[in-house]
């Protein structure tokens, strides 16, 4: 499966959530991403996941080598934003569930 298609099942499968909205309208940051209640939590990003966990999370991920501190093209890290790396195991809906919890 690529990567928009592993997406594509995520959307499809958190959505049945209250309170879950699809990637839609809008441009920039965001535009492509799952929202918790308004907030975003996960979106897909030159074919990673990128998700929002807790800083300390993303640092334990980060020095366990399943991604990287996503900077958004900005030139500098986000504490608390996880590039996934497309290697990890992990699994993406248990991150992506984790990841809407620490938003809500």
């Amino acid at each position: 499966m690529t990567p928009e298609d592993r997406f594509e099942a995520l959307v499809g499968e958190l959505t049945r959530v209250e309170g879950v909205t699809p990637p839609g309208s809008g441009g920039g940051f965001g535009s492509s991403a799952l929202r918790y209640q308004n907030k975003i939590f996960a979106m897909l990003v030159a074919g990673r996941l990128v998700v929002k966990l807790p800083k300390s999370r993303v640092d334990a991920l980060v020095a366990a080598g399943d991604g990287v501190p996503f900077d958004g093209n900005k030139g500098r890290p986000m504490k608390e934003w996880l590039s996934l790396d497309p290697r990890s195991e992990l699994e993406w809906l248990p991150l992506a569930r984790e990841a809407m919890d620490f938003v809500g």
